[in-house]
């Protein structure tokens, strides 16, 4: 039997962390910084029907597929998730998740609350963190500033952040993006808390316990 030292801890299970936030509310800007500091996160590439925007990358940014494409692959349940936004549909392919979780692999999601509503039920043991502007003032002009959309579609964003903020009650954190440091530092934390989690690694206390023998004039009851 191995020495005690010798034994090694069972890996935990991968974190599946889901980052849910209106548009305009800064989710990209402190996703990328996160993904900065832990680059061997594996991160969720969604599909998607709507055009690429200046500088996204296929592939990397998204799978920019056709319509037709989307609701073939929703039939045969390719999707985890897959939701309906701003009159594009969005989706996340299920088996790659699984098998990156399973291998412990740290899995991060951008996706709305819609689909984050459903990848709770279908993949079960995410952790969910909502992130908010800090007043709608503030979201409206974030949106105006980025100069990339129309004032129809700005009112449409406006709207879909009303409904979003208002089913934020069922997630386990929240994070208000007024000052990006102290943001981070939050969206850091409720990763790190994550992994953390018992749920992670069922067997650790069993695994440390089992194969341990006291050296002989041990006294047990000390």
């Amino acid at each position: 039997m191995p020495e005690a030292s010798q034994l090694s801890c069972p890996p935990r299970a991968g974190v599946m962390l889901v980052i849910c936030a209106p548009s305009g509310a800064g989710k990209t800007t402190l996703i990328r910084r996160l993904r900065e500091e832990f680059p061997c996160f594996g991160y969720s590439v969604s599909c998607t029907t709507r055009a690429p925007r200046p500088q996204e990358v296929d592939g990397e940014d998204y799978h920019f597929i056709s319509e037709e494409t989307f609701c073939a692959r929703r039939a045969a349940g390719f999707f985890a998730e897959c939701a309906t936004v701003h009159g594009h549909f969005y989706g996340t392919p299920r088996e790659p998740v699984r098998a990156m979780l399973a291998q412990g692999r740290d899995m991060l999601f951008d996706i709305d609350v819609q689909g984050a509503a459903q990848l709770r039920l279908s993949l079960v043991g995410g952790a969910y963190v909502f992130l908010f502007p800090p007043s709608m003032r503030e979201l409206e002009r974030r949106l105006r500033a980025r100069g990339t959309e129309d004032a129809a579609s700005i009112r449409r964003r406006l709207e879909g952040a009303e409904r979003e903020m208002r089913e934020a009650h069922w997630f386990d954190a929240w994070i208000v993006n007024e000052d990006l440091d102290r943001a981070y530092d939050e969206l850091r934390a409720a990763f790190l808390a994550a992994t953390l989690d018992p749920r992670r690694r069922p067997s650790l206390a069993t695994s440390i316990v089992e194969g341990w023998e006291p050296h002989a004039g041990t006294d047990c009851r000390s």
